[in-house]
């Protein structure tokens, strides 16, 4: 019996010995705080409103609301992305193709800042962004709020964006996208 118990307490001790340090690694491991991860790599497309908050001072020039197509292609790893946005009015739309650079601000949230160049379909009709062709500039947040869901908000700011008007366009933008990627 004495020899059982000897025999016994060796086998605990060794046991412990050897499970003993994936126990503290385990316990070290989950006491290390998560880090959330910031920003949202999704690349989406979505709907919304848009709205022009300024006019050029001509006919066909006042501030139009309409709505919104909006798209994202995040580029690989990099904070880059391929965008498109299409701003429209019940007259004509403004294709505006742009990249951008993308920081993460939160977890799953984006703050943007891009440039690229507005397409007005049919010159001096009016768009919330304009109403003739010319360079954009984007900023904006995007936010994932759901499993394959984003909400989206930008301002677009048309350089020059008036027919015989110095003027620059400049519309607020907003909605709801879908991930695909």
């Amino acid at each position: 019996m004495q020899r059982f118990f000897k025999s016994f307490l060796t086998i605990s001790a060794l046991s412990s010995l050897v499970i003993a340090p994936f126990i503290v690694s385990v316990g070290a491991a989950s006491a290390q705080p998560v880090q959330a991860k910031k920003g949202t790599n999704a690349s989406y497309v979505g709907a919304g409103f848009a709205a022009g908050v300024t006019n050029g001072g001509q006919s066909g020039d006042a501030a139009t609301f309409g709505g919104n197509l909006t798209g994202r292609l995040k580029l690989g790893n990099t904070p880059v992305s391929a965008r498109g946005q299409i701003n429209f009015s019940d007259e004509t739309s403004a294709i505006i193709p742009h990249v951008s650079a993308d920081v993460g601000i939160a977890k799953n949230t984006n703050a943007y800042v891009g440039v690229g160049y507005q397409f007005v379909e049919r010159d001096g009709k009016p768009t919330p962004s304009g109403n003739k062709n010319g360079v954009a500039v984007v900023a904006g947040v995007e936010s994932e709020v759901g499993k394959n869901f984003l909400v989206y908000s930008n301002t677009t700011v048309g350089i020059n964006a008036y027919k015989n008007s110095p003027a620059s366009a400049i519309s607020i933008n907003g909605g709801v996208g879908y991930r695909f990627k």
